[in-house]
């Protein structure tokens, strides 16, 4: 305990000071044989792409809140530390480093091109982690994890080999969607759709054998070139006669069936449509259907290939112009039309995707979407908010497979041997000698590497130690709570039930509370391109780590987006520096007092040596301390720190040490003794509340209070006690209150100075003359009262300003405080003003030319402004004559 703290809280002074001394007191770390009840979070590893954003400071924030609070409830918590290898998104930021120097990864190779991801890894890690540290995390920095570390590697060949053992991985061809910039398939969910303003081309096919033509429409003709039949609904009467017929594509001068197909949609275009097997997903499935030809004219590279013909080595782009130029010149063209549609854009790179048929490993995902689905409906797993369990259940009952095959080099390599005499593929955990089938030693490994989702499927369990039955396996899994955003509920959420129900056994998370995403002050989403992107480093620098974590907790309303502005900031600083001052104030007074008991509290509460003020108090902080632990219970951040703040500003700082204040003026000096330690035992109490919200200046406050225990990161949470709870003292606290905000109000509009003190005369109700008489050094002291006289009727003559509240009327007697000659003068010309501005919207509003020519919200506020100056008039006119001659 100290009484030299600083005058103002420095937090950069603080922050490091504490996260450092709880690491070496090792606060953070689980311990599994603890015989505490055990509490586990699974944290979103952030991708090792650069640094934390905004989104991440949130989310951790309010995962640090419900650690640290179920620690100081006494758990032994869990939350483990990691970070993503997140393949394509860091295999991309390296390449562009690359670029940059003018190479690309095929210069350096594989193995180089591994190393130097790894080197910018490393970087990147240290730089989120030390990050995370600024923000408070209490990670268990011992089992700290990398998606591609030895362990977690070993995890994902074994999920691989046994559900392709299993018949659920298997490799074919099928269409994908394809990045040429990225050069490697992606999935369904990493395919953005984008609005476009485009064109629909109508072109004529010639029937083969006649003289007429049927004509096709397509936003896509570079893909005419790849063609293997022309559709039409089975029961379009209009197509009736081309039924077994063929035409001739044109450009290509190759003759192409006819087929009829119910995937045609009949309204649009002409109602006949090509078809492109190698390039459109309904196509692709049509074309096995019937049995088509397969034809692949866009490559890899996003060009011609050779099956296009003379347009073979152009951007698929430039071949689309050339097509419609030679449609044109040869009479195939017979209308453009404007056509808006949707285009698939990949999510990393935003480059147009190309549907292109490649050959790729594929998880069979029905059998498992079955289970994750019953163990969601039969609430194994609740979403909070529980609207997000329709968007679970929307997605996973229209689930396909899942293409986890990527084409790059950063990631986990396919576990997959390709037998060069006999082709046989070989699917181990461990690098194969001799080929399965033939026993040949000719074998090469698959390039390819895994979709980074399938390493993150598996991290609440395989971060556990899994395959191995561990102790933390046994202990941790399944964990309690997953806290995320709504945009990777498909992406992550959804695969970590699956597999969790697959090789655990149990749900990996018995709750999943879903938080807003991040936007401007204006709801705009955060970007660089718009300028708005807000550095949380930067504002921590600025604000401290605290504020922007209790903005963030009191913005983050569950399942709504989350509008961050930086005046919010300037707000919550604020009230950081009130708690400390709050405390600077009780250390500045209390002098060399040890720390109260709960035992304590209760026999002076038992023994009535409480005052009003501290009884209410006492019964006000239990009701606090009950909501606190039913919000957090329940997720509800915002509730549970906008009740922290308006608690202990309005209650705690505007009342209560005003309160104190005064049992510390006193010549008691027992009674001021006992009102020190009764207000170390409420601030203390209040700390304890805001620690998992604003850890460090609360552990900086807490460690100068008189304290029992060597941390408040350990020290018990605060648990109500409804015994506590005195409804009377509440009441008769608020009829108090009541009073004296409303002396202060009328003080207030008389423009009487807040520090100069006035007598009072008071009309009490009967029923409350005897509480009143005994508060009256409270009412004097609040509301800077010279002498209150309790009278049985107010005396209006003079210079008297009445007022009432529900427990008395009161008159303020101003005779010695207000100058009535000034007063007079200041209203008398503030009335002139007054009038002359009533005057001349009068002659507006009585002008015709006006009225019939002006616009008619330009009229109304003209009126509106009118009754508002007739209003100050009167309120003027009432003050002037209230003011009688002295």
């Amino acid at each position: 305990m100290s009484q030299t703290i600083a005058k103002a809280y420095e937090p950069a002074r603080v922050e490091t000071k504490w996260y450092r001394w709880w690491q070496e007191k090792g606060y953070f770390q689980a311990h599994a044989d603890s015989e505490k009840p055990h509490y586990s979070i699974v944290l979103p590893p952030p991708n090792v792409t650069g640094k934390l954003h905004l989104g991440h400071a949130l989310n951790i924030t309010l995962q640090d809140i419900i650690i640290r609070w179920k620690r100081m409830h006494g758990f032994d918590v869990l939350w483990l530390p990691g970070t993503d290898h997140a393949g394509i998104a860091t295999q991309n930021v390296v390449e562009r480093q690359l670029a940059k120097q003018g190479k690309r990864r095929v210069d350096l190779g594989r193995e180089k091109f591994e190393k130097t991801v790894w080197e910018w890894k490393d970087t990147a890690e240290k730089n989120i982690l030390d990050q995370a540290r600024r923000l408070g995390c209490s990670w268990d920095w011992s089992r700290k994890r990398f998606t591609l570390d030895e362990g977690l590697a070993r995890a994902v060949r074994e999920v691989f080999v046994r559900l392709h053992r299993d018949g659920l991985i298997y490799q074919g061809e099928y269409l994908v969607n394809w990045c040429p910039r990225c050069t490697t398939a992606i999935s369904d969910l990493e395919v953005e759709y984008a609005p476009r303003k485009g064109q629909l081309w109508h072109i004529r096919y010639p029937i083969q054998g006649k003289e007429d033509s049927v004509v096709v429409a397509t936003t896509r003709p570079e893909t005419m070139l790849g063609d293997t039949a022309v559709a039409v609904h089975p029961e379009d009467e209009r197509f009736t006669h081309l039924q077994g017929r063929s035409v001739l594509l044109p450009l290509m001068d190759r003759v192409i069936p006819v087929i009829t197909d119910t995937f045609v949609e009949r309204e649009f275009g002409t109602g006949v449509v090509k078809v492109t097997p190698g390039h459109d997903p309904n196509d692709f499935e049509a074309g096995r259907r019937h049995g088509l030809l397969l034809l692949k004219v866009i490559g890899e590279d996003g060009k011609m290939t050779e099956a296009a013909g003379a347009y073979a080595g152009m951007d698929r782009f430039e071949a689309r112009r050339k097509v419609v130029s030679d449609l044109q010149e040869q009479g195939f063209l017979m209308k453009i039309e404007d056509h808006s549609y949707n285009i698939g854009l990949c999510q990393r790179c935003e480059t147009v995707v190309e549907p292109l048929v490649s050959k790729q490993w594929f998880v069979k995902v029905k059998p498992l979407a079955e289970a994750a689905i019953q163990a969601v409906e039969e609430q194994q797993t609740v979403f909070v908010p529980e609207n997000y369990q329709r968007v679970y259940f929307e997605w996973m009952r229209n689930i396909h497979d899942w293409c986890i095959s990527r084409q790059l080099w950063w990631g986990h390599r396919i576990p997959a041997w390709y037998c060069d005499d006999c082709g046989e593929v070989t699917v181990e955990q461990v690098e194969p000698s001799t080929c399965s089938n033939c026993q040949g030693e000719s074998l090469k490994q698959d390039p390819d590497v895994l979709d980074t989702w399938f390493s993150s499927a598996l991290w609440p369990f395989s971060t556990l130690g899994w395959p191995d039955q561990t102790r933390d396996l046994e202990v941790y899994y399944p964990t309690q709570t997953l806290v995320t955003a709504s945009d990777i509920i498909f992406f992550w959420v959804a695969r970590m039930m699956m597999m969790g129900l697959r090789f655990m056994k149990a749900v990996p998370f018995r709750t999943v509370h879903i938080n807003g995403l991040i936007r401007d002050e204006h709801g705009k989403k955060m970007s660089k391109s718009r300028g708005n992107v807000i550095d949380p480093l930067q504002i921590m620098d600025e604000f401290g780590t605290d504020a922007m974590r209790f903005t963030l907790a009191v913005l983050a309303v569950p399942g709504t987006d989350v509008p961050f502005s930086i005046s919010r900031m300037t707000g919550y600083r604020a009230f950081c520096n009130k708690i400390w001052n709050a405390v600077r104030f009780l250390l500045l007074n209390l002098g060399d007092e040890k720390v109260v008991s709960e035992q304590e509290m209760d026999q002076l509460r038992r023994q009535d040596q409480l005052d009003l003020g501290e009884r209410w108090i006492l019964s006000r902080l239990q009701t606090v301390v009950a909501e606190t632990n039913e919000n957090l219970e329940k997720f509800r951040f915002h509730e549970a720190s906008n009740g922290l703040y308006h608690f202990f500003w309005h209650e705690v700082c505007d009342w209560f040490i005003e309160l104190a204040k005064i049992g510390f003026a006193g010549q008691d000096l027992e009674k001021g003794r006992k009102t020190g330690r009764f207000t170390a035992y409420i601030l203390e109490n209040c700390l304890r509340l805001l620690h998992p919200f604003i850890p460090f200046i609360t552990e900086e406050l807490w460690q100068e209070l008189p304290h029992s225990g060597d941390s408040l990161m350990v020290a018990p949470f605060p648990v109500a006690r409804q015994e506590w709870i005195d409804r009377a003292a509440e009441e008769e606290m608020e009829g108090l209150q009541e009073l004296v905000t409303a002396i202060r109000t009328t003080r207030s509009e008389n423009n009487i100075d807040p520090r100069k003190k006035i007598p009072l005369q008071l009309l009490c109700k009967q029923e409350y003359r005897s509480f009143l008489r005994s508060q009256l050094l409270f009412i004097e002291n609040l509301a800077q009262l010279k002498e209150v006289d309790f009278v049985s009727k107010l005396e209006t003559g003079g210079h008297r300003v009445q007022g009432v509240s529900r427990m008395a009327d009161f008159v303020l007697v101003l005779d010695q405080v207000i100058d009535i000659a000034a007063d007079r003068q200041r209203l008398s010309r503030q009335i002139g003003r007054s009038t002359a501005s009533l005057q001349q919207l009068q002659k507006k509003l009585q002008d015709s030319q006006f009225l019939k020519k002006a616009p008619q919200r330009v009229v109304d506020a003209a009126r509106r402004r009118h009754q508002e100056a007739v209003e100050q008039v009167k309120k003027l006119q009432a003050k002037l004559d209230g003011l009688s001659q002295p």
